[in-house]
């Protein structure tokens, strides 16, 4: 019988390559689970000492971190990169070390006093051992960080896939990592061909995947194998929602800076924006008299390229799509894109159709999609059929119109009278729901989503148990139907 490779020596090679991939990849978790197994619950001091350690790893490198990202993108803009990478992951670890001791204490919980008197419930913290992460390209050390923090407080060890858009960086931190802390601690690996799909099939204890809802979908199907719990943060289009009665300049204002920020290529961004009819026009001046103002050419350093071709090519049919089905499209600079550069300017598409791209997929870039409603019912409907967005954004002072948003639209997470910034408090949980994603990280839910908050009942000397076993006759058959009626009155 012919071999696999005697048929198709492509695919023996890629069968020989994938195997190579796993079996390394298999080493590395053993070798991790191993060092969890000898040391299983690390003190308190111990997790502090990881999380400076890693704190330190990050502010030792910015320069050389901040270029390793540049040149990954092409271009990215230095300052975005201090905004969006450094000052809120310094924050976020601090955060952390502040509330690490109470989070890892012991809980007290309420015991049926009835049925266990003088018995004691408590809930305990644990590691759940090695954790795996799956880092998108756009926020690298940011995401990477975050997660690699949380992982740390609850007392796991941490395994992380780059993405194949940030090699330059994945380089330097496999580089820099081992002189912060062991290997068995945590380890970064580089996305060469193939490593995702095999990086998804480990027994890991815990998941954690940020990128796209098709590769979501996969990442789970995968660890379903081994019965691995995911959390997955992925995307959506995200609405913002201005009330008519909201300072108009004050919502471009934040709307804009949002969407000029990496190029609009943050998984929160907002994707579109839902401006009452009677001020579409206005909207649009407001919003195209800040770009002018700020971001007057994107041939700046201070604007970021797209990631890559793929990327630029994906806007360039979004938005030939769009005017091929009768939208209108207004670009206030007047630039027109750069394909050497890769930068794209921000703009504007409004009377949409259902069968446009911009309309059913996520944006991922600087194209904004303008929405005109007449009610919040209009609202309502509209964002509701479609899946569930990672984030939403009413603009308004009308606390009770807020209210209505949030009772009635699901979403992640959402940001009140601005964007994107939810992500950035510490002491909030951060994830999806539906088709947005699943479970947490950040704050105190993160750690306890990276923990095994483990049930222990402690039965005390004096027990019921002799007056409820058999033969139930008797005294015994009074007690049952007693407790019985008793539970049920």
């Amino acid at each position: 019988m012919n071999s696999i490779a005697d048929i198709n020596p492509s695919i023996a090679e890629s069968v020989e390559q994938a195997e190579a991939i796993r079996t390394s990849m298999q080493v590395k978790l053993d070798e991790m689970r191993r060092a969890y197994h000898q040391a299983p619950s690390p003190s308190l001091a111990e997790r502090k000492h990881d999380l400076k350690q890693l704190k330190r790893l990050i502010g030792d490198n910015t320069e050389s971190i901040s270029q390793a990202i540049s040149r990954d993108y092409g271009h990215r803009s230095e300052h975005e990169t201090m905004f969006a990478e450094f000052i809120g992951t310094g924050g976020s670890i601090d955060d952390i070390l502040k509330n690490l001791k109470s989070w890892m204490k012991p809980e007290k919980r309420h015991i049926d006093a009835t049925m266990f008197p003088f018995a004691s419930n408590t809930v305990i913290p644990q590691p759940l051992g090695v954790v795996g992460l799956i880092v998108p390209w756009n926020f690298p050390v940011f995401l990477a960080v975050s997660q690699i923090a949380t992982a740390f407080a609850a007392g796991n060890r941490v395994m992380v896939k780059m993405s194949e858009n940030s090699r330059h960086l994945t380089r330097l931190l496999r580089e820099l990592a081992p002189q912060y802390l062991p290997e068995d601690k945590l380890t970064f690996l580089e996305e060469t061909g193939g490593v995702g799909i095999e990086f998804s099939k480990l027994a890991f204890d815990l998941i954690i995947f940020t990128g796209s809802g098709a590769t979501g979908k996969k990442v789970m199907a995968s660890a379903a194998e081994n019965l691995t719990p995911v959390i997955l943060e992925l995307g959506g289009k995200s609405p913002a929602i201005i009330d008519p009665k909201y300072d108009l300049a004050k919502a471009a204002e934040r709307i804009m800076f949002a969407k000029q920020f990496n190029a609009g290529q943050i998984c929160v961004n907002v994707d579109y924006v839902m401006v009452h009819a009677s001020q579409a026009d206005e909207f649009i001046e407001r919003c195209s008299e800040w770009l002018k103002s700020n971001v007057p050419t994107i041939d700046s350093d201070d604007y970021t390229s797209m990631i890559d071709q793929r990327a630029y090519d994906r806007m360039m049919a979004t938005l030939e799509d769009a005017r091929n089905y009768g939208a209108t499209i207004i670009n206030p600079t007047g630039e027109a894109p750069n394909p050497e550069t890769r930068k794209v300017p921000v703009q504007f598409i409004v009377n949409t159709s259902p069968e446009m791209v911009i309309r059913n997929r996520e944006t991922f870039g600087p194209l904004l999609m303008i929405v005109t409603y007449e009610s919040p019912d209009d609202v309502i409907a509209h964002v509701n059929s479609g899946d569930r967005p990672l984030a939403m954004y009413p603009f308004t002072r009308d606390k009770k119109l807020a209210d209505l948003y949030i009772e009635r639209i699901m979403s992640g997470g959402v940001s009140i009278n601005d964007a994107l910034l939810h992500v950035s408090q510490h002491d909030l949980p951060f994830g999806g729901v539906g088709g947005s994603g699943m479970g947490h990280y950040h704050g105190k839910e993160g750690f306890n989503s990276c923990s095994k908050m483990r049930p222990v009942f402690h039965q005390a000397n004096f027990t019921m148990n002799k007056f409820l076993a058999p033969p139930y006759t008797g005294m015994k058959d009074k007690i049952y139907r007693f407790l019985t009626k008793k539970s049920l009155k």
